[in-house]
């Protein structure tokens, strides 16, 4: 990572300070938005914000717009990326300030979970007929894991993710996955599916 002296202390301002700090350990984890923030950290709205501001103009962070809700993840690009992840992994299990966030963490993210099985029982019979149309997802994913074969790659892009079961099946092979989906409801259950994977190098947006 080469950048300038300046650059470098507005970087280390902007992370050395113990909420903005928390808030890139709970991002590490997962996209978040300023709602779910807000319940984690037990702050205010305008406070939260504020230190989202700080981190993103220090390129630390990432925003994108799902409808009317915003989410935060760790910058895309590999440097700062990095530089965040090695920074966090020093608090993690060594603070029992951020170990309750990541308790809280947990309970917004089984929000999620049970968000999507709620939408998935109350679709359940329309999804029953798709599925009876197709190939078993068995069959497929198993075609394309022996067409795609063992090698990592770089960057994964899975247009119509729908339930983000592709990102999560090639998940140990990329370094970056990104999922496209028109339907905020299906990005939800993705959401929830990859929260509880554990995949960490996945992203879904709409589109």
């Amino acid at each position: 990572m080469h950048v300038s002296l300046d650059t470098m202390v507005d970087t280390l301002k902007a992370a050395a300070e113990s909420s903005r700090l928390r808030i890139l350990a709970l991002l590490s984890r997962g996209d978040l938005t300023v709602s779910d923030l807000t319940e984690i950290l037990g702050q205010s709205q305008p406070r939260v914000s504020r230190h989202l501001k700080l981190l993103l103009e220090a390129g630390l962070i990432g925003r994108y717009q799902e409808g009317s809700w915003a989410f935060f993840r760790l910058s895309d690009t590999d440097a700062a990326r990095d530089f965040v992840l090695r920074l966090v992994s020093g608090i993690r299990g060594a603070d029992p300030q951020v170990e309750r966030d990541l308790e809280r963490l947990a309970a917004v993210k089984r929000k999620r979970q049970d968000r999507a099985a709620e939408y998935f029982s109350e679709n359940a019979a329309s999804w029953d007929h798709i599925r009876s149309l197709h190939v078993p997802d068995r069959a497929v994913e198993a075609a394309l894991l022996k067409l795609v074969g063992k090698r990592p790659f770089q960057s994964m892009l899975d247009l119509g993710t729908g339930t983000g079961r592709l990102l999560e099946i090639f998940s140990p092979l990329y370094r970056r996955g990104v999922g496209i989906d028109m339907s905020r409801e299906m990005l939800t259950v993705a959401r929830a599916n990859l929260d509880k994977a554990g995949i960490a190098n996945a992203q879904v947006r709409q589109g």
